[in-house]
């Protein structure tokens, strides 16, 4: 046997594809024993022939662009917001303590709950769906930072100050670079969040694009193989963005735990 044989099956073969592999085969067999009704399950090959044609129509690429920029726009809103405020609020334990309650209040309240007021304020457009995922994940961005700032190594700050820094410069210096583990933490919880708000947020708040709207439109027109595949896509999105959070989280962030 070739020698390089091992090397080169090991350079396709990642432990990483064994569960999307076992995904299609369980959903193959249900499908063809018939463990759910063929009609409410489509194949794996029906699925991807949907797919495939979704994309050859160009009706898939409107739907994920719109998704994309909506998640994006309320991510970087919460971005802008939550990572301030959150090295201001960790960094005082009486401005904490002061609005401990108001941020877990609102971090444990369901987005869902909070759609009738954002849409009294910002009406069924645009707005209010990107709104109510920027607020969503800057509660999840700024709690994060905050923990972050909090827990911070007592000894690096102290040797700061020994050294005369002024507390402009160890929160710059020391600070915000000791919470930078726990705000990419935040960020990828919080771009989750915004993701499943907009899709939420597309199902019900009169929107005329966006996967979620391309998910319940199959599904009221019981074109079940589309909404599986438009499910499919929804989730890629998610794990993508993921993928890229924790990429630079592992080649910036090198210190962390150290």
């Amino acid at each position: 046997m070739n020698p390089r044989t091992p090397f080169i099956a090991s350079r396709f073969f990642r432990p990483g594809i064994i569960g999307p592999v076992l995904l299609i085969l369980l959903w193959s067999v249900a499908h063809s024993a018939h463990w759910v009704n063929p009609t409410l399950l489509p194949g794996p090959m029906e699925t991807f022939s949907a797919f495939i044609q979704s994309v050859t129509d160009g009706s898939l690429w409107a739907d994920f662009i719109r998704t994309v920029l909506r998640t994006v726009y309320s991510f970087l809103i919460a971005a802008i917001i939550g990572i301030p405020l959150g090295i201001i609020i960790g960094s005082n334990t009486v401005i904490y303590r002061s609005v401990e309650f108001i941020i877990d209040f609102f971090r444990s309240t369901p987005a869902t709950a909070l759609f009738p007021l954002f849409l009294l304020i910002f009406g069924i457009g645009e707005e209010s769906k990107i709104a109510i995922a920027a607020f969503s994940a800057c509660l999840v961005v700024l709690f994060n930072v905050a923990y972050g700032v909090m827990n911070a190594h007592q000894t690096r700050i102290l040797a700061a100050k020994v050294m005369g820094a002024s507390r402009w410069r160890i929160l710059r210096d020391v600070l915000l670079y000791e919470s930078l583990p726990q705000t990419f933490i935040g960020l990828r919880l919080g771009v989750s969040y915004s993701l499943v708000v907009i899709i939420v947020a597309e199902m019900f708040i009169g929107s005329s694009t966006g996967m979620g709207h391309r998910i319940i439109d199959a599904q009221q027109v019981y074109n079940l193989a589309e909404m599986y595949s438009s499910i499919i896509v929804t989730g890629c999105i998610g794990y993508i963005i993921n993928l890229f959070f924790l990429f630079f989280e592992r080649h910036f962030i090198k210190w962390s735990g150290k």
